[in-house]
């Protein structure tokens, strides 16, 4: 992931518009919803974001 500060919306949204945008900041990833582009966002060290991307990717967050 880039670190720029761009927030960018998953390709995988459908163009609806009802998704969370993503951007990757020096030291931080912020996560806000794209319906409510001024209200407020979440925050995430990279590292942790790093580890929730990668266990949905692997399926381990389809488990109970």
């Amino acid at each position: 992931m880039q670190r720029d500060g761009v927030w960018r919306t998953s390709t995988r949204s459908g163009g609806e518009g009802d998704c969370v945008e993503v951007a990757a900041f020096a030291e931080a990833v912020g996560v806000r919803d794209s319906k409510d582009r001024q209200g407020p966002t979440l925050s995430f060290a990279p590292a942790a974001w790093a580890g929730f991307v990668g266990a949905t990717r692997s399926g381990a967050l389809d488990r109970p």
